[in-house]
């Protein structure tokens, strides 16, 4: 509990920090998506573990553009908050997802997925050293 606490908590603030720093601002519910998120990419890392980052990225990006657009679908589309708009990016899809931004998250999951074998590596090492 307290590790998923943890990837949580560091998923939520690093989605925060990287939309501020994008965007010059963020939503409350981005963070808690972000922490989903990373929550997600790490049981993924753990489940796939034998399989390539590139393998590992792809999945990861499949599930935060799934989690982007039922999230979309609920703040903004229902709820009416407008904490975000894709409806000028091309293939746009109800203006909550686009292949643009999925390709961004691609490109995020690849760094992150790496940090994460790193860490288990470290783990495991620190493990046998024990």
């Amino acid at each position: 509990m307290r590790q998923r606490l943890a990837q949580f908590s560091v998923g939520a603030a690093g989605y925060s920090t990287l939309e501020v720093l994008a965007r010059g601002h963020t939503h409350w519910t981005m963070a808690v998506l972000g922490g989903i998120c990373l929550c997600a990419l790490c049981a993924i890392a753990h489940s796939f573990a034998h399989k390539s980052i590139v393998f590992q990225a792809a999945l990861g990006t499949a599930f935060i553009t799934a989690a982007e657009f039922a999230t979309g679908l609920v703040v903004n589309l229902w709820l009416g908050w407008a904490v975000w708009d894709y409806t000028k990016e091309a293939g746009n899809l109800l203006g909550q997802v686009c292949p643009l931004f999925s390709f961004y998250w691609f490109l995020l999951c690849l760094p992150v997925f790496g940090l994460l074998r790193l860490a288990a590596r470290w783990k495991a090492k620190r493990a046998s050293e024990v």
